[in-house]
């Protein structure tokens, strides 16, 4: 099997040879498997922070990195707001995916 593109907005660092899907000849394309945690609506300001500092300092670990690098992942933290708007593109993005490409659920 040989790895044709990869469908980040830059290279792999463990693939850093398979162009992206974008310099392959998809200008633009970008798709990628991404968590993020949720608290319940009205959660407590001051409850969310602490909890995203906690998360975040526990993301920042060298055994955490290790790990997610391992598996070819990329950390990106964001906050709150961020995040956010993170998922409000990305629903955007898709919508359009799913409508111009008229994609049921059937």
């Amino acid at each position: 099997m040989k790895a044709l593109g990869y469908a980040g907005k830059s290279r792999s660092k463990m693939l850093p040879d398979v162009p992206t899907i974008s310099e392959a000849g998809v200008p633009g394309y970008e798709s990628f498997i991404w968590w993020g945690l949720y608290a319940p609506a009205g959660t407590p300001q001051p409850i969310i922070d602490k909890l995203n500092n906690e998360i975040a300092a526990i993301m920042k670990t060298p055994e955490m990195v290790k790990i997610l690098e391992n598996q070819g992942a990329e950390i990106d933290l964001l906050t709150g707001a961020d995040f956010t708007k993170f998922m409000e593109s990305e629903s955007a993005k898709w919508d359009r995916v799913v409508k111009s490409n008229k994609i049921t659920a059937e």
